[in-house]
């Protein structure tokens, strides 16, 4: 059976009392053909996850309904694996508190801190250095970023793009992690591999539907502003860090003012929701962000270092990258699935950003 993860969010919650609800919750759970696994309760933020197997996500509701009315707000679809790499474990941790009547309480949160590094797709690296030199260069970036993270108490964890993903449960950690990678691929290395490192925080299950997806998907907008000279650090991860930590690497880190993130984390939503739309102008953009076009293009230019138009066919290529890899898609069908207005001026932009043509790209891939 599937297994699925839970967000419940109760401000002043108390691990007792979740544990009173996890055992009524057991209680029931073969009547709706569940299995509950394991929970993780955040007091100070008032969250609840639990994980859950169950047939489908209408059963998790009803098993919480009828144990005690507490119906999630939201539910995902997860891999035991990726919890397993993320959170740590995926049954009741080992220093559970029992209580004289025999209840199992602890009180463990899924806050992570996450460290994103990013490299160059290696269809690209084999096109521009040849398949010998790109693959020892790839070996020596994963051995260097491996054996840091495991030195620095991380959890690796597997990413859906270029790059290497590990969980923290230390700010100072994970930051510290960040530099010591970014010190051992400095120079030509790190520029070949065009080396790009985010640490973002965040909790497990929030609007998207991967676990830790929206943290991910922050830190990677993060790495987009970062470039490959620094490392990023979003204000969820600063306000973790220790202070010495803070000012010692301040030179060393990239960080974005609270309404600069957030403005980054918008622009980003809208063109999410626009990419694929041939007619989306660069004043639908700027109406979406509330701006005026002059404003809006000198925020995107400081922000970014990118035009609004050369940031949305940026945005265009990278997924239509990911198209050619996914569904092995000819170039007419690329065309029109991104937004791009011809077959041969999005072979020219695919050319002009990425050193080689689209066919030539997918013929890599094999």
């Amino acid at each position: 059976m599937p297994i699925y993860m839970d967000l419940h969010i109760v401000p002043g919650v108390k691990a007792q009392a979740v544990a009173e609800a996890h055992q009524l919750d057991v209680q029931v759970q073969m009547e709706h053909n569940c299995n509950c696994m394991t929970y993780w309760v955040d007091e100070k933020r008032g969250n609840i996850f639990c994980l859950i197997e169950a047939p489908n996500q209408e059963a998790v509701e009803a098993m919480h309904r009828q144990a005690h009315g507490l119906v999630p707000h939201r539910i995902i679809e997860v891999n035991t694996g990726l919890v397993e790499a993320f959170l740590g474990r995926i049954s009741d941790p080992a220093d559970v508190i029992l209580t004289d009547g025999g209840l199992r309480v602890f009180n463990d949160a899924s806050f992570r801190i996450i460290l994103l590094v990013q490299v160059q797709d290696p269809v690209l690296l084999l096109h521009h250095l040849g398949r010998e030199e790109a693959h020892e260069l790839t070996q020596a970036c994963s051995n260097d970023i491996r054996q840091s993270v495991v030195s620095n108490n991380g959890s690796p964890a597997a990413y859906n793009g270029h790059g290497y993903l590990a969980s923290f449960f230390s700010a100072n950690a994970a930051v510290n992690c960040a530099l010591e990678i970014q010190k051992k691929l400095a120079g030509n290395v790190g520029e070949k591999a065009a080396v790009k490192i985010a640490v973002h925080a965040g909790m497990p299950v929030t609007e998207n539907e991967q676990l830790f997806g929206t943290v991910i998907q922050q830190a990677e907008q993060l790495c987009t502003v970062a470039g490959i000279n620094k490392v990023a650090v979003s204000e969820a991860v600063q306000e973790l860090l220790h202070h010495d930590c803070l000012e010692s690497n301040r030179a060393y880190l990239y960080s974005l003012a609270s309404n600069d993130e957030n403005w980054l984390n918008d622009l980003y939503k809208v063109v999410d929701a626009n990419w694929n739309d041939a007619e989306f102008t660069i004043a639908d953009y700027a109406m979406a962000m509330a701006m005026s076009q002059p404003n809006f293009y000198r925020k995107m230019m400081a922000l970014t270092g990118m035009a609004p138009n050369v940031f949305i066919k940026d945005y265009r290529l990278r997924m239509a990258k990911h198209l050619l890899k996914k569904q092995h898609c000819n170039i007419a069908q690329v065309t029109f699935e991104t937004g791009f207005s011809s077959p041969s001026y999005f072979t020219k932009c695919f050319k002009n950003r990425y050193g080689l043509l689209p066919n030539t790209y997918t013929s890599l891939l094999h």
